[in-house]
């Protein structure tokens, strides 16, 4: 099951970095329709940046939470064998918080670990540094712009680059709302705000922690796979 931005043209043929066996292997639960995805990558590949000990905590048990709340609460309903996102946007329909914060959560914790890679950071290339030149004026402005949506966020919840009505724009949604369902929003990449994410490493150093994604980790081959094909 996918839980790509399905705004995005990507198909199955996406391809990761294989990941170790002992790298959160997707645990598979009698009557589970949504299953804990495995990093695209080892725990310690994006050391020192996020540590082994960060990953295994963050995956292993605050995303799985969410993956098992989020089939508990579609368990037995019409959502029941629905991809990820086709569930948050039901969720939104219905105004079913509880729903939309679980499967959200689980969603956007998808795409942040495919948002980051080992040895990333560095210079985007193809269609998306074009845009980053037009939209933001260039690299180091858009990382300004990314840094202080990030640090003056308050409390929990997510930045995120995104094409919105063909333009690059970077935004932030609260606790475990998704950029899903969203008329005109294609989501590209994010960047975990909640605590849970950095405490470990970078302690109540948020900006710290946003640095070293956008200077050491920010998979900028993702982002450009996202982008629609049209986009330019």
């Amino acid at each position: 099951m996918s839980n790509e931005p399905t705004a995005a043209p990507i198909g199955p043929s996406e391809q990761h970095t294989r990941v170790s066996a002992a790298a959160g292997e997707p645990r598979h639960i009698e009557g589970q329709t949504v299953e804990l995805p495995p990093l695209p990558y080892g725990y310690d590949a994006l050391e020192p940046h996020i540590s082994r000990r960060t990953l295994e905590f963050h995956h292993d048990k605050h995303h799985r939470a969410y993956v098992d709340k989020t089939n508990e609460l579609i368990a037995g309903t019409d959502l029941a064998g629905q991809d990820m996102p086709a569930i948050i946007r039901a969720a939104r329909e219905r105004k079913n918080q509880t729903l939309l914060n679980q499967a959200g959560q689980a969603w956007n914790h998808d795409i942040f670990w495919k948002s980051m890679a080992p040895n990333g950071g560095g210079q985007p290339s193809g269609r998306i540094v074009q845009m980053i030149q037009r939209d933001f004026g260039g690299l180091d402005p858009f990382k300004a712009a990314f840094r202080k949506e990030g640090t003056s966020h308050f409390a929990s919840g997510w930045a995120w680059l995104v094409l919105k009505g063909g333009t690059l724009a970077v935004t932030s949604f609260h606790d475990g709302d998704a950029p899903v369902g969203l008329e005109g929003l294609t989501p590209l990449l994010t960047c975990d705000l909640w605590e849970h994410a950095y405490y470990l490493d970078y302690q109540n150093k948020r900006p710290a922690f946003l640095d070293a994604f956008l200077d050491h980790l920010i998979n900028w081959e993702f982002a450009e796979r996202c982008l629609p094909r049209n986009a330019s």
